[in-house]
């Protein structure tokens, strides 16, 4: 989310930026390639440098299906910009991306998911009318078909929402928190200066059936948070709370276990070290591997470098270094034992503008054993 942020914040958020710092460690300078030095400890494997996107966006969602990375989506230019509703696709065996066809309705701040080798498209926000706010939330459910490049409509969703997660699990698509409006402000835009709901809102998607179900509601209404799937238990990470804006919310460390096949919600989990929205999370060995993101509060606007560990059998967290660089509107997933990591802002609330976001795609190459 953009708002225009004072001089002093932006100098603040460059700053750390440059410094890396966050609890997740500090490791040394920037770099191509291997080797590159982020602080990890021994033996858990390296980062690489990849192709970059060819198109530079931050606040796309990534979702991994059939062995290859699909980014969905991206920021509008400004509030009252055209989001750009494109969808690129990574090969890695070519470490080469390509083109696919255009989302039907543009949107950004999607929430994505795969099943069965589909990907899930719900919601996100919207431009009505050229000239007017992109940040109308919407409810549209889509199946894209990689293998046929192409889209389907599916039965609306429930609430009409924007930066909201989706995660699959036992053939069924779980649909969390995000943002939107108040009944009497239905189809109208969110603004960091008007009030809005932040929810606490489950609704579930059924493939088979086309067809919604309402779920339990979460225990921390949230948006732009972490989300994986660990032994058929969904974990919620961070997020942004009290607003769908940066600059308005506040990141959260709170860490909540939900399980799909009985419907309830666990007790609260070890706290994530460094409170963030906005990054990215895969799952690799039963663990949730969370980087990058933003903080800001009212003594901080930073952009994160931290990697960080969730292990949910012993309910800790391990701090594993930083990501090469510092980023928030990240996109990733996990394809074989690499994390992929792509895009994003440098910066902040968008401090600086487009010309700040970043092409960069890295992947962390676990050490195989």
């Amino acid at each position: 989310m953009k708002r225009i942020v004072i001089a002093m914040m932006l100098l603040s958020a460059a700053t750390l930026a440059a410094q890396g710092q966050g609890r997740g460690g500090r490791g040394g300078g920037q770099g191509g390639g291997a080797g590159l030095n982020t602080g990890q400890p021994p033996g858990l494997g390296r980062w690489v440098r990849l192709a970059p996107v060819p198109e530079m966006n931050e606040e796309r969602n990534g979702v991994v299906a059939n062995g290859k990375l699909y980014l969905l989506g991206g920021n509008p230019v400004g509030l009252t910009g055209k989001p750009p509703g494109s969808v690129w696709e990574y090969d890695p065996a070519a470490d080469k991306w390509t083109k696919k066809k255009d989302m039907p309705l543009a949107a950004h701040h999607l929430a994505v998911a795969e099943n069965g080798g589909r990907i899930y498209v719900f919601g996100g926000g919207v431009q009505k009318a050229a000239g007017q706010s992109a940040y109308v939330p919407v409810n549209n459910a889509w199946e894209y078909d990689p293998a046929a490049d192409s889209w389907k409509a599916l039965a609306a969703m429930p609430t009409k929402r924007l930066a909201a997660v989706a995660v699959a699990a036992n053939g069924k698509i779980y649909v969390f928190g995000g943002a939107g409006n108040y009944p009497k402000r239905d189809d109208m835009a969110l603004d960091p200066n008007t009030a809005h709901r932040v929810f606490d809102v489950v609704e579930a998607y059924d493939p088979a059936a086309n067809s919604w179900a309402t779920m339990q509601t979460m225990p921390t209404p949230r948006n732009s948070f972490f989300a994986g799937l660990v032994n058929g238990k969904i974990y919620l990470i961070g997020g942004r709370v009290g607003s769908a804006f940066a600059t308005m919310g506040s990141a959260t460390d709170i860490v909540e276990e939900y399980d799909p096949a009985t419907n309830h919600w666990g007790f609260l989990k070890d706290r994530m070290p460094t409170p963030r929205d906005e990054g990215t999370a895969a799952v690799y060995n039963n663990k949730i591997y969370v980087a990058g993101g933003e903080s800001i509060t009212a003594l901080n606007n930073s952009v994160s470098r931290a990697f960080e560990a969730y292990d949910p059998a012993s309910n800790s967290w391990q701090a594993l270094g930083n990501i090469p660089t510092a980023r928030y509107g990240v996109a990733g997933g996990m394809i074989g034992n690499r994390m992929l990591i792509v895009g994003g802002h440098i910066t902040a609330a968008f401090g600086g503008g487009e010309p700040l976001n970043t092409a960069q795609l890295d992947a962390f190459e676990f050490a195989q054993r």
